[in-house]
């Protein structure tokens, strides 16, 4: 019989009827038989020659990598300085264009549903295309280089910004804002002193950790042309 605990902190127990027995067992076979098929589909698609081998390849892979050799790092700085830059300028510039987006996509500082409207399809379709995608497009257009790299990574990080600044403008606490406009502030002036200084916090926290995610992309955007790229 399960058992359960009350609020007092007293078991409870409970009768379990045939009906339920058979429903449990019913739920393990079905999640049984599924484990299996699924094992049985990725079984059919593995070539076990090169799993039975991974040991020995892992091994001999992780023996050329150490000791590291040194003697290349003087290839390596100034590809390492120009990722560092595209990652850096990439999200400056998301971040500018991710601010009024985000300001404009919450509830309680958009002007009109519709341009709320806009504004989240724009945080949508810049959230649901990789940093690769963006960068195959604009090496295309811009041609390969640094520039479509910085641009790549700028419209990626708008729709990441963009989502987690406007929900954080949607929690703010109200009270503020409502004490400065009944003021007779204006609306400029209640989003400078009641909106800014809550989400303030939480945007410095969003801009880094957004710097630290682009700083990995933008070190493969050099694959398709839009960055940096070191040929041994």
């Amino acid at each position: 019989m399960p058992v359960s605990t009350s609020p007092q902190g007293q078991p409870q127990w409970r009768l379990r009827t045939t009906k339920a027995q058979w429903l449990g067992y019913l739920a393990w076979l079905a999640g049984i038989s599924l484990f299996l098929l699924c094992w049985k589909v990725i079984s059919d698609n593995t070539m076990w020659v090169f799993v039975e081998d991974a040991g020995r390849q892992g091994t001999d892979l992780i023996s050329r990598m150490l000791p590291p050799e040194w003697t290349y790092a003087h290839q390596l700085w100034l590809p390492m300085w120009d990722t560092l830059n595209i990652a850096t300028l990439g999200t400056a510039l998301g971040i500018m264009m991710a601010f009024p987006v985000a300001f404009l996509a919450a509830r309680n500082t958009t002007p009109h549903p519709l341009i709320r409207s806009l504004a989240l399809t724009i945080i949508v379709s810049s959230r649901s295309i990789n940093s690769l995608i963006w960068a195959m497009l604009l090496v295309t257009i811009l041609g390969p280089g640094v520039l479509a790299g910085i641009i790549a990574i700028a419209l990626r990080s708008i729709g990441f910004v963009g989502k987690l600044l406007y929900e954080a403008i949607e929690e703010i606490h109200p009270t503020p804002v409502e004490a400065i406009a009944a003021t007779g502030a204006s609306r400029m002036q209640v989003m400078s002193y009641g909106v800014l200084p809550q989400v303030l916090p939480a945007f410095a926290g969003i801009s880094v950790y957004r710097w630290d995610i682009n700083i990995r992309e933008s070190t493969v955007l050099g694959l398709v042309g839009a960055g940096v790229l070191v040929c041994s």
